[in-house]
């Protein structure tokens, strides 16, 4: 029984083993890595899925679907003639196939799955698509982020530390994500992306210029399918020459238009804009300027497009790194990490970190506004998971007797805007305004699972709530005593608490600038672990570590040990007089 990783892509899917220590991609029937994500279902019902289904849908596009990653999650369902079905069911009849291949490949059972998915997928998206692998028949305990993968990948090919920027752009989405690769740990520092935003939309972008030049309004679904599979070819073509020419026939007409690179980059003006906000983001969330970014990654079979290697180096001063493999390193990346989990020689040791891709908070009392709470962040987007954060909440009114609490979701500042999650109240005593208090902490995982904590801190009565979707009681129980450990203010930890330490005893010992530095020094580290941030606390206690060394070994003199050798030294010879009324005194 095997493991293997899947790419469930918006255009393309991919599968992947670690096996006889190395990654190796897993061809389908049809001799190709790459099985279009195309379902379709025949005159018969019967299901057609990948190169069949996308040659179907040309003559039958009633009955055939693409794109539904875009809506995985959402409880819209997608028409196949007369047949209907969820987001997850279709991607389940692709990982369905692509694990048939699998086992015919590798003549082995497949039993386990992990599925990458966009950064940026909140939990419903996240959910669907294990329940894609669960319906596919798999075991699918984990999932992981695209361009984590796509790191992982690229780090594991080239092992060199450094700060860099993955840029993974498929077909349908685009993923942004700052990595800082230390050792055999790769650290996902931020991520940002678009949904809707891939290399199909280029298509679309050549189509409506097309119709445009030739005044043409109206086209069926079939021409319309058709026109966009020529602006595809037209767009492949101009990644290898620089000027092409589009030929459609319409109604027995032969129509021609003429692109060029630089026509293609001027009608893509928007998607380009849409990009660069898509980097900006990712950076602002990992403090950091373009200039200080060291390696630009580019993964995915879009990046293969000479318009967007272009831009991205118009951006960064500094040519991207584009892999040969670049439309399969995110399989490559997930195959790795299936390596990573069944712990196999040679990649064991590896370390992915994974980050929380969106904020979550609890709504507050706006005073400005009252129809309308704030939403108050506990754990911000791109924190290191898994992680456990407190905050303190006050009673607003006079002889308040209980806290509504809302656990929501999201990057608005107002709670109304933001997603929920859950709902419940907690009773407190009477008592003035502001005299009474609750505790509240999430913990959250990697595995989506979200304990939220109250305590009213008057009265000790505690309350649990647990946010999980798809999880088994076994899996949510080790779950839970893992989260468990992660319940300890960072301030509280042994490792923190000896760094304070040694910073405070520096502090007392210096005077005048020296002292005030070190206070400054000493500040900065206690509002990190405020912050509760994992990430910048790791950060910033290198840097202390860092100036602990520089100042503790700053001797004018050398340490007790070195006089100590001299005396033994000096014992083996004669001592002389002028020492005799010292070694009484010491003596």
């Amino acid at each position: 029984m095997t493991m293997i990783g899947i790419d469930l892509g918006t255009t393309n899917t991919l599968a992947a083993v670690y096996k006889d220590g190395a990654v190796v991609l897993i061809p389908n029937a049809y001799h190709s890595y790459l099985t279009p994500s195309v379902v379709a279902c025949d005159e018969n019902g019967n299901i057609l899925t990948g190169l069949p289904a996308k040659k179907y849908q040309l003559e039958h596009p009633e009955r055939a679907a693409s794109l539904f990653k875009r809506k995985m999650g959402s409880k819209e369902k997608i028409s196949l003639g007369k047949r209907s079905f969820l987001p997850e069911e279709l991607s389940a009849f692709i990982i369905r196939s692509v694990v048939e291949d699998a086992e015919r490949f590798l003549d082995d059972r497949i039993t386990e799955a992990v599925i990458s998915v966009p950064a940026y997928f909140y939990d419903e998206q996240r959910a669907a698509t294990k329940k894609a692998g669960i319906l596919a028949g798999l075991k699918t305990e984990r999932i992981i982020n695209e361009p984590s993968a796509a790191a992982l990948a690229a780090y594991y090919a080239q092992g060199k530390e450094q700060l860099a920027i993955v840029f993974d752009f498929g077909g349908g989405t685009l993923d942004v994500s700052v990595i800082d690769c230390i050792g055999a740990v790769v650290n996902i520092v931020s991520i940002a992306g678009d949904s809707h935003l891939g290399g199909s939309d280029f298509d679309r972008v050549i189509a409506e210029s097309f119709l445009a030049e030739h005044h043409l309004t109206s086209l069926d679904e079939t021409e319309k399918n058709a026109l966009l599979l020529a602006a595809e070819r037209c767009k492949m073509r101009l990644s290898t020459e620089k000027e092409t020419d589009l030929v459609f026939t319409l109604d027995g007409s032969r129509l021609v238009s003429h692109y060029t690179r630089n026509r293609l980059a001027a009608e893509s003006e928007e998607m380009l804009m849409r990009m660069r906000s898509v980097i900006i983001r990712a950076l602002r969330d990992a403090e950091l300027e373009p200039s200080q970014v060291e390696m630009v990654i580019a993964a995915g079979g879009s990046a293969h497009m000479p318009l967007v290697q272009s831009y991205l180096r118009y951006l960064f001063r500094k040519k991207p790194y584009v892999p040969d493999n670049c439309d399969s390193i995110i399989a490559e990346g997930v195959g790795l990490f299936c390596g990573i989990r069944e712990r196999k020689p040679g990649v064991r040791e590896y370390i992915l970190s994974d980050i929380c891709p969106f904020s979550l908070g609890e709504s507050t009392y706006n005073e400005a506004l009252p129809s309308r709470d704030y939403c108050t962040v506990l754990i911000p987007r791109n924190s290191i998971l898994p992680c456990s954060v407190e905050r303190k909440f006050y009673t607003i009114r006079d002889k308040q007797t209980k806290i509504d609490l809302n656990v929501l979701q999201g990057e608005s500042i107002y709670a109304d805007e933001n997603r929920v999650l859950d709902r419940f109240s907690v009773k407190i005593p009477s008592a003035p305004k502001g005299k009474e208090a609750i505790k509240v902490r999430y913990t959250y995982d990697i595995n989506g699972i979200l304990l939220v904590d109250v305590e009213v801190i008057s009265t000790g009565e505690k309350i649990s709530r647990v946010l999980a979707e798809n999880v088994s009681e076994e899996e949510l129980a080790a779950n839970m005593r893992k989260l468990e450990e992660l319940k300890v203010h960072p301030r509280d930890r042994q490792e923190n608490r000896e760094l304070m330490a040694r910073l405070q005893a520096l502090c007392a010992e210096a005077t005048g600038s020296k002292r005030d530095w070190l206070a400054n020094v000493l500040s900065y580290f206690e509002k990190t672990l405020e912050e509760q941030n994992v990430y910048h606390i790791q950060k910033a206690a290198a840097r202390i570590q860092e100036i602990l060394r520089q100042e503790e070994t700053d001797e004018m003199f050398e340490d007790a040990q070195g006089f100590l050798d001299t005396l033994e030294e000096e014992e083996e010879e004669d001592e002389p007089e002028e020492w005799e009324v010292f070694n009484k005194w010491i003596s």
